[in-house]
């Protein structure tokens, strides 16, 4: 592996991981804290640039793809959510944040990569 696309991808997953805090603290501080929005907001949008990423600039997938949004998207944190969703009695906030997730991920991804197919065309 080349050791200069290995350190790109280190400091874009880095800065991924301090864009993923910024953007959860202003989410909770906008809307609170009794649902995880915030992660929903990072999971999505994450999605949504992968997409655009990979169709649209395919050249920048590692770095962008696997330093920037793997250290901006986080699905651990939006399982441990859903797993105190439910634990706290919160059911249905617990399958819409599984199964929510699930589908507006997918539909935010297909979204960015025609969006990236159509930059690139």
């Amino acid at each position: 592996m080349n050791p200069l696309l290995f350190l790109s991808a280190a400091l874009a997953g880095g800065l991924g991981a301090g864009l993923r805090y910024l953007v959860d603290l202003g989410v909770a501080r906008l809307v609170g804290t009794r649902y995880p929005w915030g992660v929903l907001v990072i999971n999505l949008t994450g999605s949504f640039a992968l997409g655009v990423i990979t169709g649209g600039f395919p050249g920048a997938a590692f770095i962008v793809g696997a330093g920037l949004l793997g250290g901006y998207t986080t699905f651990s944190t939006a399982m441990l959510d859903t797993v105190a969703l439910w634990r706290d009695g919160s059911s249905p906030a617990a399958v819409f944040n599984a199964a929510g997730m699930l589908l507006l991920g997918i539909l935010s991804a297909i979204a960015g990569l025609a969006l990236g197919t159509a930059l690139a065309g």
